[in-house]
Protein backbone atom coordinates (compact mmCIF):
# COMPACT_ATOMS: atom_id res chain seq x y z
CA UNK A 1 0.00 0.00 0.00
CA UNK A 2 1.31 3.33 -0.62
CA UNK A 3 0.59 6.78 0.68
CA UNK A 4 0.84 9.82 -2.13
CA UNK A 5 -0.59 13.53 -1.63
CA UNK A 6 -3.48 14.76 -2.59
CA UNK A 7 -4.18 18.73 -4.04
CA UNK A 8 -7.55 19.88 -4.21
CA UNK A 9 -8.73 22.64 -5.92
CA UNK A 10 -8.95 24.79 -2.99
CA UNK A 11 -5.01 24.43 -2.48
CA UNK A 12 -5.15 22.14 0.51
CA UNK A 13 -2.99 19.04 0.12
CA UNK A 14 -4.33 15.43 2.02
CA UNK A 15 -2.53 11.93 2.26
CA UNK A 16 -4.19 9.31 0.35
CA UNK A 17 -3.89 5.59 0.89
CA UNK A 18 -3.46 3.42 -2.36
CA UNK A 19 -3.91 -0.13 -3.11
CA UNK A 20 -3.06 -1.17 -6.53
CA UNK A 21 -4.18 -4.22 -8.36
CA UNK A 22 -2.66 -7.11 -9.41
CA UNK A 23 -2.74 -6.50 -13.40
CA UNK A 24 -4.17 -3.68 -15.43
CA UNK A 25 -6.91 -2.05 -12.85
CA UNK A 26 -10.65 -2.26 -14.18
CA UNK A 27 -10.91 1.24 -12.86
CA UNK A 28 -10.32 3.20 -9.75
CA UNK A 29 -12.91 3.26 -6.32
CA UNK A 30 -12.62 6.18 -4.18
CA UNK A 31 -13.02 5.16 -0.90
CA UNK A 32 -14.77 7.93 1.43
CA UNK A 33 -13.78 7.07 5.15
CA UNK A 34 -16.22 6.51 8.44
CA UNK A 35 -16.07 9.36 11.24
CA UNK A 36 -13.01 7.41 12.70
CA UNK A 37 -10.52 8.22 9.64
CA UNK A 38 -8.44 6.39 7.35
CA UNK A 39 -8.17 3.34 10.51
CA UNK A 40 -7.13 -0.31 10.04
CA UNK A 41 -10.70 -0.68 8.34
CA UNK A 42 -10.49 1.39 5.76
CA UNK A 43 -7.34 0.60 4.65
CA UNK A 44 -8.54 -3.24 4.80
CA UNK A 45 -11.08 -2.20 2.54
CA UNK A 46 -9.26 -0.46 -0.06
CA UNK A 47 -6.81 -3.90 -0.11
CA UNK A 48 -9.00 -7.05 0.61
CA UNK A 49 -12.03 -5.78 -0.81
CA UNK A 50 -11.60 -3.29 -4.20
CA UNK A 51 -7.88 -4.08 -5.02
CA UNK A 52 -8.18 -7.51 -4.63
CA UNK A 53 -11.22 -7.25 -7.32
CA UNK A 54 -8.99 -5.47 -9.40
CA UNK A 55 -9.25 -1.79 -8.71
CA UNK A 56 -7.21 0.98 -8.11
CA UNK A 57 -8.33 1.23 -4.65
CA UNK A 58 -7.84 5.03 -3.33
CA UNK A 59 -8.72 6.39 0.38
CA UNK A 60 -8.52 9.98 0.75
CA UNK A 61 -7.55 11.03 4.43
CA UNK A 62 -10.13 13.77 4.90
CA UNK A 63 -9.72 14.90 8.37
CA UNK A 64 -5.77 15.41 7.28
CA UNK A 65 -7.69 19.27 6.11
CA UNK A 66 -8.03 19.74 10.29
CA UNK A 67 -5.29 17.53 11.92
CA UNK A 68 -2.98 14.98 10.45
CA UNK A 69 -2.77 11.34 11.54
CA UNK A 70 -6.45 10.85 12.69
CA UNK A 71 -7.23 7.30 13.49
CA UNK A 72 -10.37 6.60 16.02
CA UNK A 73 -11.22 4.16 17.78
CA UNK A 74 -14.34 2.21 17.92
CA UNK A 75 -15.16 3.98 21.32
CA UNK A 76 -17.55 6.34 22.73
CA UNK A 77 -14.21 8.88 22.83
CA UNK A 78 -13.38 8.09 19.79
CA UNK A 79 -17.28 8.66 17.96
CA UNK A 80 -17.46 11.68 20.03
CA UNK A 81 -14.20 12.80 18.50
CA UNK A 82 -15.54 11.71 15.26
CA UNK A 83 -18.61 13.79 15.08
CA UNK A 84 -16.75 16.57 15.90
CA UNK A 85 -14.37 16.94 13.10
CA UNK A 86 -16.85 15.77 10.71
CA UNK A 87 -18.76 18.25 11.77
CA UNK A 88 -16.03 21.04 11.56
CA UNK A 89 -15.07 19.43 8.20
CA UNK A 90 -18.39 19.71 6.42
CA UNK A 91 -19.37 18.04 3.50
CA UNK A 92 -18.27 20.62 0.22
CA UNK A 93 -14.38 19.50 1.85
CA UNK A 94 -14.49 15.71 1.55
CA UNK A 95 -15.98 15.95 -2.22
CA UNK A 96 -13.16 18.14 -3.30
CA UNK A 97 -10.68 15.43 -2.21
CA UNK A 98 -13.06 13.12 -4.23
CA UNK A 99 -12.43 14.61 -7.22
CA UNK A 100 -8.56 15.57 -6.82
CA UNK A 101 -8.04 11.14 -6.44
CA UNK A 102 -10.41 10.88 -9.41
CA UNK A 103 -8.74 13.27 -11.17
CA UNK A 104 -4.79 12.34 -10.17
CA UNK A 105 -4.97 9.29 -9.04
CA UNK A 106 -7.75 7.99 -11.44
CA UNK A 107 -6.80 9.92 -14.60
CA UNK A 108 -7.25 7.92 -17.43
CA UNK A 109 -9.96 5.37 -15.62
CA UNK A 110 -13.38 5.23 -14.95
CA UNK A 111 -13.89 6.11 -11.54
CA UNK A 112 -16.51 5.47 -8.48
CA UNK A 113 -16.88 5.83 -5.52
CA UNK A 114 -18.06 4.11 -2.02
CA UNK A 115 -18.45 5.34 1.24
CA UNK A 116 -19.06 3.83 4.68
CA UNK A 117 -21.01 5.51 7.58
CA UNK A 118 -20.52 9.28 7.44
CA UNK A 119 -18.60 8.42 4.48
CA UNK A 120 -21.81 6.87 2.92
CA UNK A 121 -23.68 10.14 2.77
CA UNK A 122 -20.37 11.30 1.03
CA UNK A 123 -20.48 8.82 -1.49
CA UNK A 124 -24.24 9.94 -1.99
CA UNK A 125 -23.27 13.65 -2.69
CA UNK A 126 -20.57 12.20 -4.86
CA UNK A 127 -23.47 10.92 -7.09
CA UNK A 128 -25.64 14.28 -7.09
CA UNK A 129 -22.59 16.65 -7.29
CA UNK A 130 -19.55 15.36 -8.62
CA UNK A 131 -21.85 13.04 -11.33
CA UNK A 132 -19.56 9.55 -10.11
CA UNK A 133 -21.35 6.34 -9.69
CA UNK A 134 -21.29 5.97 -6.05
CA UNK A 135 -22.00 2.95 -3.06
CA UNK A 136 -22.92 4.38 0.03
CA UNK A 137 -23.31 1.92 3.20
CA UNK A 138 -25.51 2.93 6.23
CA UNK A 139 -25.41 7.35 5.78
CA UNK A 140 -26.52 8.33 8.13
CA UNK A 141 -26.76 11.96 7.36
CA UNK A 142 -28.43 11.28 4.09
CA UNK A 143 -31.67 12.23 4.17
CA UNK A 144 -31.45 15.93 4.30
CA UNK A 145 -30.21 15.89 1.01
CA UNK A 146 -32.86 13.95 -0.88
CA UNK A 147 -34.33 16.47 -3.04
CA UNK A 148 -30.15 16.37 -4.89
CA UNK A 149 -30.81 15.03 -8.35
CA UNK A 150 -28.73 12.05 -8.74
CA UNK A 151 -26.42 12.56 -11.66
CA UNK A 152 -24.93 9.42 -11.42
CA UNK A 153 -26.06 5.89 -10.54
CA UNK A 154 -25.91 5.10 -7.25
CA UNK A 155 -26.60 2.27 -4.95
CA UNK A 156 -27.03 2.23 -0.53
CA UNK A 157 -27.17 -0.04 1.63
CA UNK A 158 -28.35 -0.61 5.51
CA UNK A 159 -28.70 -2.65 7.77
CA UNK A 160 -32.51 -3.43 9.18
CA UNK A 161 -31.20 -3.30 13.02
CA UNK A 162 -29.37 -0.19 13.04
CA UNK A 163 -29.89 2.35 15.92
CA UNK A 164 -28.69 5.09 14.10
CA UNK A 165 -30.54 4.81 10.82
CA UNK A 166 -34.79 4.13 10.96
CA UNK A 167 -35.74 2.17 8.88
CA UNK A 168 -38.58 5.21 8.40
CA UNK A 169 -35.32 6.79 7.13
CA UNK A 170 -35.04 4.31 4.84
CA UNK A 171 -38.44 4.28 3.26
CA UNK A 172 -37.56 7.77 2.70
CA UNK A 173 -35.05 7.87 0.86
CA UNK A 174 -37.13 5.23 -1.32
CA UNK A 175 -39.75 7.69 -1.46
CA UNK A 176 -37.58 10.28 -2.77
CA UNK A 177 -35.41 8.12 -5.49
CA UNK A 178 -37.86 5.20 -6.36
CA UNK A 179 -35.02 3.95 -8.91
CA UNK A 180 -32.28 4.28 -6.45
CA UNK A 181 -31.76 0.49 -5.39
CA UNK A 182 -32.00 0.69 -1.44
CA UNK A 183 -30.34 -2.68 0.06
CA UNK A 184 -31.38 -3.84 3.82
CA UNK A 185 -29.97 -6.47 5.66
CA UNK A 186 -30.38 -8.35 8.76
CA UNK A 187 -27.63 -6.40 10.15
CA UNK A 188 -26.46 -3.28 12.64
CA UNK A 189 -24.68 -0.39 11.86
CA UNK A 190 -21.45 -0.67 10.71
CA UNK A 191 -21.97 -4.39 9.63
CA UNK A 192 -18.81 -4.25 7.10
CA UNK A 193 -16.23 -4.06 9.57
CA UNK A 194 -14.23 -6.46 9.30
CA UNK A 195 -12.95 -8.21 12.84
CA UNK A 196 -15.01 -5.33 14.84
CA UNK A 197 -18.25 -6.53 16.99
CA UNK A 198 -20.53 -4.95 14.35
CA UNK A 199 -19.32 -7.36 11.85
CA UNK A 200 -21.84 -9.70 9.80
CA UNK A 201 -20.80 -11.83 7.36
CA UNK A 202 -23.24 -12.75 5.42
CA UNK A 203 -24.58 -9.23 5.07
CA UNK A 204 -20.88 -8.00 4.43
CA UNK A 205 -20.50 -10.70 1.84
CA UNK A 206 -23.60 -9.88 -0.15
CA UNK A 207 -23.21 -6.23 -0.49
CA UNK A 208 -19.85 -6.32 -1.87
CA UNK A 209 -20.99 -9.02 -4.06
CA UNK A 210 -24.01 -6.09 -5.21
CA UNK A 211 -21.31 -3.35 -5.07
CA UNK A 212 -19.17 -5.09 -7.07
CA UNK A 213 -21.69 -6.00 -9.36
CA UNK A 214 -22.93 -1.93 -9.71
CA UNK A 215 -18.95 -1.16 -10.20
CA UNK A 216 -18.77 -3.82 -13.13
CA UNK A 217 -21.92 -2.05 -14.85
CA UNK A 218 -20.90 1.50 -14.41
CA UNK A 219 -17.44 1.85 -14.40
CA UNK A 220 -16.58 0.73 -17.80
CA UNK A 221 -13.80 2.49 -20.52
CA UNK A 222 -15.01 4.38 -23.13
Amino acid sequence: MDTVMLHAIDGLAVRAFVARPEGDPKGCVVVAQEIFGVNDHIRWVIAEQYARAGYLAVAPAFFDRIEPDVELGYTPEGTARGRALVDALGLDAPLRDIRAAAQQIGHGLPVGVVGYCWGGTVAYLAATRLGLPAVGYYGGRTAPFLHERLQAPAMLHFGEHDKLITMDTVRRISTAHPALPCHVYPAGHGFNRFGHPDWHAESADTALARTLAFFRQHLTHD
